[in-house]
């Protein structure tokens, strides 16, 4: 334990930003100042009462747990905020608040109960346990309502969300989910913890964070509780294990897990595995292992196209009460592509600026401020990106650029659709034939050479040209 505040503090903001987006933590967090720590109180300043009202609405659990690992159990959070004075020629004040006592109830952490003097219960081994008091340690957010469906997790979806119906019922047994970070692996695996508890109150679900699986195995090692720490697994009826990735070179870890596995499987119970590599790309694995996660179906999770990220902006903002003009939606969609986490992040960021600086939400606050977030970063460009923006140039559907329609307004709209994929994308011809119309990749040739024809022989093509190249590059 640190006696320092500004140390402490430190200490607390590398935890932080490892499980933030960096939006929200740049956002939010850091321009937090360390004010004092008194024994276990640590008092922070913030700079405005929409930052405090964030931070207990959105990040206290985050916070809790780190305090708790930081400064011990008993650690406490209070918060020092500025407000702005109505009168002008008046100095801001500060107002203290405490925290919801978030700290005193710590998620996810292992309470140790006393079993006798000198001796301590594991967190998973309670006295007279039965099956209904184990807490699943789902996140109430993170339902099947809140995960917006799209081409980049639709078999997933519809995989997790048949297990969730017929726990250990359907083939997918294991469930084993996967894709890079931020794709909403643990969104899917909670909501089908959720979907079973609703459908199935009596059986026992329990997530688990394999960083969390270890630490309690190791916990059980150390107390002479490895058979203890086995059982109690063994009494889950759908164990979610998130991140399974960090069991690579852990032999004792692999071996325990192999066991219950084993065991769950046998007893007609439901397994549900995320990693950020299909079961084929995971290294320092066991091979018995690897066989049995298999055995069901391994689904995966990929980046979100231009049409499933402006549907995540829309529930989003449709949740938090946000009006957003729709050109500022498709702004933030074409230019945060990576991942889930990232496009939410960025939306609250834009949210937090305009809020704190008093300003509208505006198409220009918005590059502004994603400017900053994507500096130095090559700017992805979609080609569901590039349909959308050369199909409202020319006020039409997207969906008729996909018709046998040999219209020419459509035929030309489709063509130039392929022209700046070709020029503006890493596609290959054969991709963007095949996602624009369906076509071949000769097609996607003739296209090109068309429209090149066309700039130098037709002056108001050639305009019509510059401007959809303009908007895309806005």
């Amino acid at each position: 334990m640190t006696t320092n505040y500004e140390e402490t503090w430190a200490k607390c903001l590398n935890i932080i930003q490892e499980n933030l987006p960096k939006p929200v933590f740049n956002t939010f967090f850091a321009p937090i100042v360390p004010v004092e720590l008194k024994g276990s109180l640590l008092t922070i300043q913030v700079q405005s009462p929409f930052v405090y009202e964030y931070l207990e609405a959105h990040c206290l659990d985050l916070m809790a747990r780190t305090l708790h690992r930081v400064i011990g159990p008993d650690a406490k959070l209070e918060y020092r905020v500025v407000m702005s004075n109505q009168n002008a020629g008046t100095l801001p004040t500060t107002i203290r608040i405490p925290s919801n006592d978030g700290s005193k109830n710590v998620p996810n952490e292992p309470k140790i109960q006393p079993k006798g003097a000198g001796e301590h219960i594991p967190p998973y081994i309670i006295p007279g346990l039965k099956k209904i008091q184990i807490d699943p340690h789902l996140n109430p957010e993170y339902t099947f309502d809140n995960y917006v469906e799209g081409e980049c997790n639709r078999m997933a979806r519809a995989a997790g969300f048949a297990v969730a119906g017929n726990p250990a019922g359907t083939p997918f047994n294991p469930l084993f989910i996967y894709g890079g970070s931020g794709l909403g692996k643990t969104h899917l695996a909670n909501a089908i913890g959720l979907e079973v508890k609703k459908n199935f109150p009596e059986k026992v679900v329990l997530y688990v964070d394999a960083n969390k699986f270890l630490t309690q195995y190791m916990q059980a090692t150390r107390d002479n509780n490895r058979n203890d720490f086995i059982h109690f697994y063994q009494m889950i009826d759908v164990l979610i294990l998130d991140d399974v990735q960090y069991f690579a070179d852990k032999q004792g870890t692999q071996e325990v897990f192999f066991q219950i596995f084993n065991h769950l499987h046998q007893h007609q119970k439901q397994l549900i595995l995320t990693s950020d590599k299909a079961p084929v790309d995971l290294n320092g694995m066991e091979e018995r292992l690897l066989s049995r996660f298999k055995w069901g179906l391994a689904a995966d999770l990929q980046e979100p196209d231009f049409d499933t990220r402006i549907k995540i902006l829309k529930r989003k903002t449709y949740k938090d009460g946000i009006e957003i003009k729709e050109e500022i939606l498709e702004y933030i969609a074409s230019h945060v592509t990576n991942n889930v986490r990232e496009l939410e992040g960025t939306l609250i960021s834009l949210l937090a600026q305009a809020t704190l600086n008093k300003k509208e939400i505006t198409l220009e606050l918005a590059k502004g401020m994603i400017d900053k977030l994507v500096k130095n970063t090559q700017r992805e460009i979609s080609i569901d990106y590039i349909q959308k923006v050369v199909c409202n140039y020319f006020s039409m559907s997207v969906d008729v650029l996909s018709s046998k329609t040999r219209k020419r307004e459509i035929v030309q709209a489709r063509q130039i659709a392929m022209y700046f994929a070709k020029n503006m994308t890493k596609c290959s011809l054969a991709v963007i034939g095949n996602a624009i119309g369906n076509k071949d990749h000769a097609t996607v040739l003739h296209a090109c050479k068309t429209v090149n024809n066309l700039i130098e022989t037709d002056k108001a093509f050639k305009q019509d040209l510059e401007e959809i190249e303009k908007r895309l590059k806005m």
